[in-house]
């Protein structure tokens, strides 16, 4: 069987919103405190005690906008515990992730040094399960505004004279669960209080994020797009990737069967389904599209790995999550009318990472691979794609960039055969006569990268790539993700 697809560069649909490849980073296992927060006095080369060779990866990543705290640790993180002289911080157990101890090093002033550092936006979400009006209000305040008050002054006083940048602020975080257990009625008139007091200081207008839906429960989405619509600028959504039977059975994230690797693939183009049906909801409401949808927590979730800490979430990271990563973000690219940020968990040594790190060395996991290839999507425009014959095994999504360039994304989640692929391409005013791609495939299903084979699962040329009498022809392996680019 020959696949075939029609491309149209001339059916332009919305535009893929950069931070649709946005990244997330929580106090959680080693995320923060050894991912990415070494102290100034490490021995590991850092930068005001951001260590430097992950700064540099996720630098070469072009992050756009990176959310902090959390997660669950959001609901229960009091923000004034964070700043000041560091050795006078607070100390507290981390309830939901390890029971730790958190020493706050890494607070406010260091997460705005780290969006500053990487160019990214800072995605900051508020405490209201067990936060008050006063406490967000005030966090606002003391990030934003440059004039004289208590919380503009506190900030002088602790280094920082000028106001930060700061766009998208959460009001909450699954208060269907860890926030607080809430009806969606009970938080959507929470939203509507708390909301009304993350003010816009001076020049600094905040984009309202509320707590949306956790999977399929539409009638979360329904509640509060009925009782909230007007106050919000976007509805969050979260949905990870379990191919296991129970929460406490998603398997390992090495040593899988292909059953496993096709129940994986299954969950993860559930995705469709949730964008699709969520989105229909908030059309009845919002049929201008005027109310983001942000899928600020995805990604795969396995057993952690043998030997460490069951509440850090520490796994490895193979072909297979390429794979969940290749096809979240096609679908993320489809439906770019309305989804306009979402967030990969996390970022690095927890869930589906980017980057691990283990003392002063460094992995780039498939993942990483994945959001580089994929790089060239962020803020083209999303292009017609007519699936006239097309595998249950391959999913693909395309866009345009301002220079003309296309660039068509393909994922082949099939485990044996290469796939055959013609690819009809109209719309163009010159036909393209040239085409290259990379592609990102392993030898075996659990192929990866190891803090001893750093190396195993990189980008490649793809081969074998033709273009005749308007007709782009191409054999794509198994297990891989490859994007091409036609000029």
């Amino acid at each position: 069987m020959t696949n075939k697809v029609v491309l149209h560069a001339d059916v332009e649909k919305a535009v893929i919103n950069r931070n649709i490849h946005g990244h997330f980073a929580e106090h959680l296992g080693r995320c923060i405190y050894e991912g990415i927060w070494i102290g100034e006095d490490s021995s590991i080369p850092n930068t005001k005690g951001i260590r430097n060779d992950v700064l540099q990866a996720l630098k070469d990543l072009e992050i756009p906008v990176l959310r902090w705290p959390g997660g669950c640790f959001a609901d229960e993180y009091h923000w004034k515990d964070g700043i000041g002289p560091r050795e006078g911080r607070k100390r507290m157990v981390n309830t939901h992730w390890g029971g730790v101890v958190e020493n706050n090093h890494f607070g406010t002033h260091e997460f705005f040094l780290l969006c500053e550092l990487l160019g990214a936006e800072p995605y900051v979400n508020g405490n209201v399960g067990s936060g008050t009006v006063q406490e967000m209000q005030e966090w606002v305040e003391y990030i934003t505004f440059d004039g004289e008050s208590p919380m503009a002054n506190l900030r002088r006083e602790n280094g920082q004279e000028k106001p930060w940048s700061m766009t998208y602020f959460g009001v909450g975080n699954e208060n269907w669960g860890c926030g607080g257990n809430m009806r969606p009625e009970y938080y959507a008139d929470l939203y509507r209080q708390f909301q009304t007091y993350v003010r816009n200081f001076g020049d600094n207008k905040i984009f309202k994020i509320a707590c949306g839906p956790n999977v399929d429960n539409y009638h979360w989405t329904e509640v509060l797009m009925k009782e909230a619509t007007r106050f919000m600028d976007a509805l969050t959504l979260h949905h990870y990737t379990i191919p296991g039977p129970e929460w406490n059975q998603k398997g390992s994230a090495t040593e899988f069967t292909e059953a496993e690797w096709e129940k994986t693939m299954e969950r993860a183009l559930y995705m469709d389904e949730l964008v699709t049906k969520h989105s229909s909801i908030m059309d009845q409401y919002d049929p201008e599209k005027r109310v983001a949808l942000i899928v600020d927590e995805w990604g795969t979730w396995y057993d952690v790995e043998p030997g460490t800490n069951p509440g850090f979430l520490f796994q490895q990271n193979t072909i297979r999550d390429a794979l969940v990563a290749g096809v979240t973000l096609n679908i993320f690219h489809n439906h770019s009318d309305r989804v306009r940020m979402a967030n990969i968990a996390q970022t690095v040594n927890v869930l589906q990472s980017v980057v691990l790190t283990e003392g002063d060395q460094i992995v780039l996991t498939p993942t990483y691979h994945v959001f580089n290839m994929y790089k060239v999507h962020k803020d083209a425009t999303s292009i017609q794609i007519h699936e006239a014959s097309l595998d249950k095994n391959l999913h693909v999504s395309a866009s345009k960039n301002a220079a003309g360039e296309v660039h068509l994304s393909i994922c082949h989640f099939g485990l044996k055969d290469s796939a055959e692929f013609d690819v009809e391409l109209r719309g163009w005013e010159t036909a393209p006569d040239q085409a290259e791609g990379t592609i990102l495939t392993a030898d075996s299903m659990n192929g990866r990268n190891t803090f001893e084979n750093p190396n195993d699962v990189e980008p490649q040329t793809l081969e074998g790539i033709t273009i005749k009498d308007s007709k782009l022809s191409v054999s794509i392996p198994p297990m891989s993700v490859s994007v091409i680019k036609l000029t």
